[in-house]
């Protein structure tokens, strides 16, 4: 029982150090060109023009078709204010006559006063800002000639690895000179960045701990 133990602690200790962050970006993140037999499967009206392999001559080379790549600049900043505020003022009063023969004792008259006041207040502000470049491949091609686009850049530095996942649909009529592409253009749009440096092995270890720690009799 001991050794049984001592293993699924060990296990989620590796689980915890190799783990990989969970995405929002649910999908392929790359995806291979079109191989000749695959573009020669497409309809064919015999035509010089063909729809599945147009280059056009006097246009920047741009992205138009599954594997191609472009150039992605992010540039997403939001902000968000909120603020409140409440208040109440709430009274009463109450007066009874006293009985003749209490009089003497309580007086003609017994009365109560009461009040209560209440004041809220609330301020809330966030703020975020995420830029940089990477590049994102052309997943799929949708009838009316938007891109659904997606992407994931693995840096690692020191002793954990950032990622930068990106998915989202263009317009071709949105990528600019030197095929590049606004995030802020782009619909659909999920960008994250995270890590599995040293906090979230922390975190895991810590959601460990208080998993067996519930499991104790005290």
């Amino acid at each position: 029982m001991k050794s049984s133990f001592l293993m699924i602690v060990a296990a989620l200790g590796l689980s915890a150090c190799a783990t990989t962050p969970t995405s929002i970006v649910q999908m392929p993140l790359t995806a291979r060109p079109l191989t000749s037999a695959q573009m020669q499967a497409a309809p064919n009206s015999g035509a010089i023009y063909q729809p599945a392999a147009y280059r056009p001559i006097f246009e920047d080379r741009r992205a138009r078709h599954i594997g191609d790549v472009l150039t992605l600049v992010i540039t997403e900043k939001t902000s968000a204010v909120k603020a409140g505020a409440s208040s109440g003022n709430k009274s009463g009063s109450v007066s009874a006559s006293v009985p003749g023969p209490l009089q003497s004792s309580f007086g003609g008259t017994i009365g109560a006063n009461s009040a209560s006041k209440f004041s809220d207040a609330d301020n809330q502000s966030a703020s975020n800002t995420f830029t940089g470049t990477m590049g994102v491949t052309v997943v799929e091609v949708l009838d009316n000639g938007n891109l659904i686009v997606a992407g994931e850049k693995q840096v690692a530095m020191n002793k954990g690895v950032e990622f930068i996942r990106f998915s989202g649909m263009i317009n071709p009529d949105n990528i600019g000179t030197g095929n590049t592409v606004q995030s802020t253009a782009v619909a659909d749009a999920k960008v994250e960045y995270r890590t599995n440096s040293t906090i979230d092995r922390a975190e895991m270890n810590s959601m460990a701990s208080r998993f067996f720690q519930s499991l104790l009799p005290f």
